[in-house]
């Protein structure tokens, strides 16, 4: 078993850095019939036996036409796989309980369309698609996930029965592509902000000092910042208004594993500060992150919510 595992890696597997092209050679591709073509065939000889044995001239000649037009459809089914080139990209964080996409970008230096082509993941909906000549294709193999962490994109296979239908050919993929799944976010109220001194500079919304203009409120604000005046002239026709000040202080967010509950389990108190990261991100506030071992300073914006989502995905209590 474990040297059929080893031929396997090593006939359906390359390793790659997310964006090496890998093409289909004859030796990685495979041909068989389909159930027409095994009716197709038996079809043949039984019509072939009936000429022999009544000596039909036309019926050699049809068994032979029908052979002829069943060899060229198998050279077109090779064909349509061979020499294609599969590029691997770089796939999306999503969240547990949603569809991880793992991009692949097929190339055609061909000057014949290629139709009818099948990727699918054992156990996944199949991917339909086809690439024009001398042309490139984008598709996506969808993947269910279920749990955080990274998962790997299992063995794909891409198949095609073009033109006839008589033939199916295959091979494997299984470029070396992984996806970080956040945790599924628990919506619960923030922890209490803090103040912090930021010695005269000013960092926009944040501070305390200079008043800024308004936004609409998040859950997460405190109702002695909504503009009551302000609200009060638009008679309630839209979400409450917050006041945004500069420069002073800036409020700051310490999300820590110490301020979960203590008695849920390791992955409740996960989702529980993934739902704090997005929450904190909303409000424009700075926030860090604190888990046992690991410590993500202040910070904000897309590249601090990657990095604190990205941590809370793969930390191991």
């Amino acid at each position: 078993m474990h040297l059929l595992a080893s031929l396997k890696q090593r006939l359906f597997r390359w390793k790659s850095d997310g964006t090496t092209p890998f093409q289909l050679t004859q030796r990685r591709i495979f041909i068989v019939p389909t159930g027409a073509g095994l009716i197709f065939a038996v079809t043949l000889v039984a019509m072939y036996t009936g000429a022999i044995n009544y000596t039909l001239a036309l019926g050699h000649a049809l068994v032979f036409l029908l052979i002829g037009l069943g060899l060229i459809g198998m050279n077109h089914t090779f064909r349509n796989l061979f020499a294609l080139w599969i590029t691997p990209g770089r796939a999306t964080p999503v969240f547990a309980g949603e569809i991880a996409y793992f991009p692949l970008t097929l190339r055609n230096d061909r000057k014949i369309t290629r139709l009818g082509l099948e990727l699918q993941v054992e156990g996944h909906p199949a991917v339909q698609t086809h690439v024009g000549a001398e042309d490139i294709r984008a598709v996506a193999i969808p993947l269910l996930t279920s749990r955080r962490g990274r998962i790997s994109l299992p063995r794909v296979r891409l198949s095609t029965i073009y033109p006839l239908g008589l033939l199916h050919a295959w091979s494997y993929l299984q470029p070396d592509m992984s996806c970080v799944v956040y945790p599924k976010p628990i919506t619960s109220p923030l922890p209490a902000e803090q103040s912090t001194a930021l010695a005269g500079e000013r960092y926009g919304e944040g501070g305390q000092e200079d008043f800024a203009g308004f936004r609409d409120r998040q859950p997460a604000d405190s109702l002695r910042h909504v503009a009551w005046k302000a609200n009060a002239r638009d008679a309630g026709q839209r979400p409450l208004l917050v006041k945004q000040f500069s420069g002073g202080a800036e409020q700051e967010l310490q999300l820590d594993w110490a301020l979960t509950p203590e008695a849920a389990d390791s992955e409740t108190r996960l989702a529980i500060l993934t739902g704090w990261v997005l929450a904190a991100e909303a409000t424009g506030a700075g926030y860090g992150l604190r888990l046992p071992g690991h410590e993500i300073p202040l910070g904000r914006g897309d590249q601090q919510r990657a990095r604190c989502l990205e941590t809370l995905a793969l930390f191991q209590p």
